[in-house]
């Protein structure tokens, strides 16, 4: 178990994170996401002890960072995808080994957990964005940690990458482990994460399993029927919001049973009756929107 407990952090006069406080569970995927700005890398850096809070602290089973016997086979972190250009991503991971007193065994069996033993002896600046992002992940992979902690970590993939990066670390959280990601993909994430931390100028807004979240939508149903005005009428007389388009109606804080039930005890035949559910996206835009430090007129 992790847990983040009030940790804060200002610059000048501008507040980063703002007592922000979260657990991460083993055996899960958490996804942590935020408008830019909102203090997820800097949140990140100070669960590595990168970036000394102005207060608070995180815990890993109730031991702080620098205390850790074994932090490498506890947390391995990604937060760039930054490297040495002129040497070999083997090399590369060798130099980490050394740093970490790690067995040199290590190195290619990460290189194949990442798909990059083809490539092993070439030097990183020759590589992309992307295969700069698996070599990050073999660095973070080489202590066997029991949680991964990655900032961004599908940047520069391509849908196959990012495929292979989806079922990878949901089989890394089912051995038990624990992995933190985060992401502005919102899309991508609802495909494969268990629970979400989700912050805005630096403070929690919510932190909830994905199926909570979503579940906390308000339901809205799609009709047309084959008399729309005198159904629109029955509705509003029974209380429901409607939002007209075009021959259709959406009708919100109901469902598809009460609006057939109504539908039939009224002898109205409908052509088209659907549930409309918000995406993940949506939702975390609604939620994050009053705290975006950019945002479009």
């Amino acid at each position: 178990m992790i847990t983040v407990d009030s940790l804060t952090k200002t610059y000048g006069s501008r507040r980063a994170v703002d007592s922000l406080s979260f657990e991460i569970e083993p055996g899960r995927v958490t996804g942590f996401v935020g408008p830019n700005g909102s203090g997820k890398s800097t949140t990140m850096r100070m669960m590595v002890g990168l970036t000394r809070p102005d207060s608070g602290h995180v815990l890993y089973n109730g031991t702080p960072y620098r205390q850790l016997a074994n932090p490498v086979g506890t947390i391995g972190a990604a937060l760039d995808a930054s490297a040495h250009p002129g040497r070999s991503a083997r090399n590369h991971l060798r130099m980490l080994c050394a740093a970490s007193g790690l067995p040199v065994r290590r190195v290619d069996e990460v290189l194949a957990d990442v798909g990059l033993t083809s490539v092993a002896g070439q030097r990183v600046g020759g590589f992309s964005l992307g295969m700069r992002q698996r070599l990050a992940l073999a660095g973070a992979l080489l202590g066997e940690p029991d949680t991964l902690l990655l900032d961004e970590p599908a940047n520069g993939l391509d849908p196959d990458g990012i495929r292979w990066l989806r079922s990878f670390l949901g089989s890394y959280a089912d051995s038990g482990r624990a992995v933190f990601v985060s992401s502005h993909l919102i899309a991508e994430l609802a495909m494969f994460v268990d629970d979400l931390v989700v912050i805005g100028a630096g403070q929690l807004l919510t932190a909830a399993p994905v199926e909570q979240i979503v579940g906390a939508a308000e339901n809205a149903v799609v009709v047309e029927a084959s008399e729309p005005d005198q159904f629109r009428a029955i509705l509003e007389a029974e209380g429901f919001a409607i939002v007209p388009t075009g021959d259709r109606l959406t009708v919100t804080g109901t469902t598809r049973v009460e609006v057939a039930q109504l539908a039939l005890d009224h002898r109205i035949r409908l052509d088209e009756l659907t549930d409309q559910r918000a995406s993940l996206e949506d939702l975390l835009v609604d939620l994050t929107q009053s705290t975006a430090e950019f945002s479009a007129a």
